[in-house]
């Protein structure tokens, strides 16, 4: 007997927003179970297909009165989990999600350890790139968005307004672990960090 109930407890459990593939599951139920749960929870609408073989248990807006788009980040996570991928995000999809960009972005683009892959998440391209292992194995997110970030901007780019904004959008509980996350990038890359991560306020 199929145990809808379990499966809907086990991704509800993940919280709303939460982006998953049906290997996500396989802790839990074998294969066959988790197409199939897969399949009766889409029928009923507790879940939603946004790309090929991704699903997410979407937050709902009661202001809109509608289900809001996935998020990219934890799209991106969850296809890595399925292929065992390390990724990052690149320096275009970094300055949009630390706000230093103006432009809505109509694809996110992330660097991985694997191939050159593309994604449709309901209208907007997710993309992944190959690149060198150095550009890859932050432990924080945050790590990856100001490394990242910064790069894509250029070392004679960058002034105390762009320290500022990025610094105002990282939680100060984060500047110990990011600046011993990121010690081993480069030089000028790594003197900014430590300016994004003072403590000195």
């Amino acid at each position: 007997m199929k145990d809808y109930n379990k499966a809907l407890f086990y991704i509800a459990g993940n919280r709303r927003g939460w982006i998953f593939t049906p290997s996500d599951m396989m802790g839990n139920f074998t294969r066959r179970e988790a197409d199939d749960n897969i399949k009766y929870l889409l029928k009923k609408g507790k879940i939603r297909k946004i790309g090929r073989g991704l699903y997410d248990y979407p937050k709902y807006s009661e202001l809109l009165q509608q289900n809001l788009s996935p998020n990219m980040d934890q799209a991106a996570n969850a296809i890595a989990r399925k292929f065992n991928w390390r990724i990052e995000v690149s320096g275009e999809t970094a300055l949009n999600m630390l706000g230093l960009s103006t432009q809505v972005p109509g694809r996110y683009v992330f660097i991985c350890d694997g191939p050159d892959r593309s994604y449709d998440i309901l209208g907007t391209s997710l993309e992944f790139k190959k690149s060198v292992l150095k550009d890859i194995g932050f432990k924080y997110k945050e790590s990856s968005l100001i490394v990242q970030s910064l790069k894509s901007l250029g070392k004679n780019n960058i002034d105390n307004n762009t320290v500022n904004l990025i610094r105002n959008k990282i939680n100060p509980k984060m500047y110990a672990k990011i600046l011993k996350d990121t010690k081993n990038t480069k030089n000028w890359i790594y003197e900014y960090i430590k300016l994004i991560c003072r403590e000195d306020e």
